[in-house]
C-alpha cells in the first residue's frame, strides 16, 4: 500500500498555527481535492476539527487518543498504526496522511511518499513539518506556481 504524507509546508518548516490556516492556495486545495477524492485520508483529530467538516468522497480515518470521541461517517483509531491497519483493508487505495504535526511524525516511518506543497513563505507557527533530507528523501519531481511548488518524493535508495 502507498502511504504518502500530503502537506503545505513553509520555507521554514511551518505547516500550522494551531488556530488557523496561514495561507489560502486555492490550487493547493484544488490540487489536494483531485489527488485525495477516492483514497483514504488519515487525520488527527485536531486536524479533522480545524477543516470543520468531512470532506466527500474520502475514506476518513482520524486519530485520537481520546476513546470516547466519534463522529458520523468517520472511522477512529487511536494510534497511526492502528489507522494504517485499517487502510490496509482496502490496498488499492492510497493512504494519504494529512496531518497534523504528531500525525506526520508518528507515520513518517512507514511513509513511501511525500506529496508537498513547498510554499515560499515562513510564518509564525508551532506546528512544524519533519525535517525532509537528502539523505532520506530524493526528489522526482516539481512543478513552480506562483509563491508555492508542487514537490514530490520518494525514499532515497540505500546503498548496501
Amino acid at each position: 500500500m502507498r502511504i504518502v504524507a500530503i502537506a503545505a509546508v513553509a520555507d521554514n518548516g511551518v505547516i500550522g498555527s494551531g488556530d488557523d490556516m496561514l495561507w489560502h492556495l486555492p490550487l493547493d486545495f484544488k490540487r489536494f481535492k483531485e489527488v485525495t477524492t477516492g483514497n483514504t485520508l488519515i487525520f488527527g483529530r485536531r486536524t479533522h476539527e480545524q477543516i470543520g467538516r468531512r470532506l466527500p468522497n474520502r475514506r476518513l480515518i482520524v486519530v485520537t487518543r481520546n476513546r470516547d470521541w466519534s463522529e458520523e461517517g468517520v472511522e477512529v483509531a487511536h494510534s497511526i498504526e492502528e489507522a494504517l491497519e485499517l487502510a490496509a483493508q482496502t490496498p488499492e487505495k492510497i493512504c494519504y496522511v494529512g496531518g497534523g504535526a504528531e500525525i506526520y511524525a508518528a507515520a513518517w516511518p512507514y511513509l513511501t511518499e511525500l506529496d508537498l506543497t513547498h510554499v515560499h513563505q515562513s510564518p509564525e507557527g508551532g506546528a512544524t513539518f519533519p525535517l525532509v533530507t537528502q539523505r532520506e528523501w530524493t526528489e522526482i519531481s516539481r512543478e513552480p506556481m506562483p509563491g508555492f511548488d508542487f514537490v514530490q518524493y520518494r525514499p532515497t535508495p540505500t546503498m548496501t
